[in-house]
């Protein structure tokens, strides 16, 4: 039975490495213990320990664990409902903190800068997700907002639920996103018909839709690049 953090080496502590050697310096496994905080009495598990499993089961790189639900953390020995309601927390911090960070963005200027921003945050995802760039009149990043979720159609993603958010924050243009749960980028008829109708309204209405660029697995497709916009 492995002991606790506590009868460790003080130097091999997360968290009393982490305040002499900086964040940096701890593992995956470290900084999941440290969120953790308290091993399992019933297995003998350390923080520690839980944290290495963690990443044994959905890898290091924290793609999969960042997608796992509650039920699927749990099935963990020694992870009950609160430590895995906290490792969700933390992970969603640090997906509103990315989004937030959009907000003081200067402004995208090429289709590949909006994937490289994108892919990282939707390259996993299970699910489809269509939101819009709020550009003002410098094309200056004004906010992002998520107009849906789910597989996408013209009853869903409807140019009164663009357009709104656009208006409210006198936004001269938009950027149209989207992603693809399967991977594949290339864009589908319906995709080709809710983008013309997005930008026949933009013109209507007087803003302008630079652009519609679908995110995929390590790769994009942009309507203007392609010639479809």
């Amino acid at each position: 039975m492995a002991g606790g953090i506590k009868e460790w080496p003080e130097d091999e502590r997360p968290r009393e490495k982490m305040l002499k050697q900086g964040v940096g310096s701890l593992t995956n496994a470290e900084l999941l213990a440290l969120i953790i905080r308290t091993g399992d009495t019933a297995t003998g598990k350390s923080a520690i320990d839980l944290g290495r499993e963690i990443i044994a089961r959905f890898g290091d790189n924290l793609r999969e664990l960042g997608n796992a639900g509650l039920a699927e953390i749990c099935t963990i020995k020694g992870m009950g409902p609160a430590k895995a309601t906290g490792i969700k927390a933390a992970f969603t911090l640090a997906a509103r903190f990315q989004a937030r960070r959009l907000e003081h963005l200067d402004r995208f200027t090429s289709p590949r800068q909006v994937f490289d921003y994108f892919h990282h945050e939707f390259r996993d995802s299970r699910k489809e997700y269509f939101l819009i760039l709020l550009l003002d009149g410098k094309n200056r990043i004004i906010r992002r907002v998520q107009v849906s979720e789910g597989s996408l159609n013209q009853s869903i993603v409807h140019p009164r639920e663009v357009f709104l958010p656009a208006v409210k924050e006198s936004a001269a243009a938009i950027i149209l996103v989207h992603n693809h749960p399967t991977g594949d980028p290339a864009p589908s008829s319906e995709d080709i018909a809710i983008t013309r109708r997005l930008r026949e309204a933009g013109e209507i209405m007087g803003i302008k839709v630079l652009d519609h660029i679908i995110i995929g697995d390590g790769e994009f497709v942009s309507f203007v690049e392609r010639g479809l916009l």
